[in-house]
């Protein structure tokens, strides 16, 4: 027997944004009163209709809805025109993030997020712009920096030859923490020369394989490394190191966050064709590749997980927060997208990637 969904409460009524709970069936089951806006029609009207007979999204919301139920995680849908079933409002640019409800089995809760020009040129274009800014004048900054900072450590080396043992930990520190500058300054560097993605078919299972066994052999060697994989993924359309480069990225920041004593790491690939964004010539490009990075770590902290992608912004002390910001970055080049959803006790970092072009097939 399905149970019925769960009655929202108070903090359902002041969500900013429509919002839906649809039962096992795909029917409306409860509307929040943003929804009731969104679609012109009272929670009363809404429940028991079929969600595909109230909105209309270019997209096959009953595959997503599968997905989700089988996967118990959450998915987005991005940059999607969304209207009303019965035409009475036309279609509007939004974002769309479906996820399950724990306590409801089949239960799903569907949250569409408007995205006005506000939204576009606001914040997050400033945030960029700042950061591009910060970037380009850090990597100036870097390669002026790096000739003196070597000076150093060679002088303190010298130094180091003519001391009693116990005046050497100071001259150790000054060596020690110049290689640490150094090596932030070459973080900057390689963040400000990455080349464009030089695309071709890609295997991703050998991508993924090379990624695990150099972090087991390396950073991660204290992490259990799970392969959960769909087997018949097609190639995706991408440049092999470049992506190498993330998945060793993701895999390091999980083992770092698991600490010392080490945790599970699972490689997850699925294949959605639901999910769609709108590229940079205004066409919406299909993202069926589905690559996630979870762990059982201690989740990222509330107050940047919304801005974990931008540069400098880390969740770790001495965190350069430069890797997640090139990892976005590369995966922007490849006209896909990347995303996270994190929890005390589960973070999941979702890649989404193309397929081969159906022109490039033959070639």
């Amino acid at each position: 027997m399905i149970q019925p969904p769960p009655a929202p409460g108070i903090i359902w009524s002041s969500l900013p944004i429509p919002a839906l709970l649809i039962d096992a069936e795909d029917r409306i089951s409860h509307a929040n009163p943003a929804a009731e806006t969104f679609l012109n029609a009272s929670d009363r009207s809404l429940r028991g209709a079929l969600v595909q007979d109230r909105l209309a999204i270019d997209n096959p919301l009953t595959e997503a809805f599968a997905r989700v139920r089988e996967n118990q995680s959450a998915i987005f849908i991005i940059d999607i025109d969304v209207g009303t079933g019965t035409g009475e409002r036309g279609p509007v640019q939004a974002n769309i993030q479906i996820a399950p409800v724990t306590d409801a089995p089949g239960t799903l809760l569907m949250l569409i997020s408007p995205r006005d020009i506000a939204d576009r040129l606001g914040r997050s274009v400033l945030v960029k712009q700042a950061a591009k800014s910060a970037i380009g004048m850090a990597e100036m900054l870097a390669h002026e920096i790096k000739n003196p900072l070597a000076g150093i450590a060679g002088a303190a080396q010298l130094l180091s030859m003519g001391l009693k043992s116990e005046d050497r930990e100071l001259t150790d520190l000054i060596v020690e923490e110049t290689r640490r500058i150094v090596k932030l300054l070459e973080q900057v560097e390689q963040f400000g020369n990455l080349r464009p993605p030089e695309r071709r078919p890609v295997n991703i299972y050998d991508v993924l394989d090379r990624a695990r066994k150099s972090a087991l052999f390396g950073f991660a060697s204290k992490m259990l490394i799970v392969e959960d994989y769909d087997p018949s993924l097609p190639p995706a359309w991408a440049d092999a190191d470049q992506l190498l480069q993330v998945f060793l990225n993701l895999l390091k920041n999980a083992a770092e966050a698991a600490g010392p004593k080490g945790g599970t790491i699972r490689l997850h690939t699925f294949y959605d064709p639901s999910l769609r964004v709108r590229q940079k010539d205004g066409k919406r490009g299909a993202l069926p590749l589905q690559i996630e990075v979870i762990d059982d770590g201690p989740g990222l902290p509330p107050e940047i997980a919304a801005d974990i992608f931008e540069p400098f912004v880390s969740g770790r002390e001495n965190g350069t927060g430069l890797g997640l910001a090139l990892v976005s970055k590369i995966i922007t080049d490849h006209d896909g997208w990347i995303a996270v959803d994190s929890v005390p006790g589960r973070t999941v970092f979702r890649v989404s990637l193309p397929v081969v072009p159906k022109n490039m097939e033959t070639e």
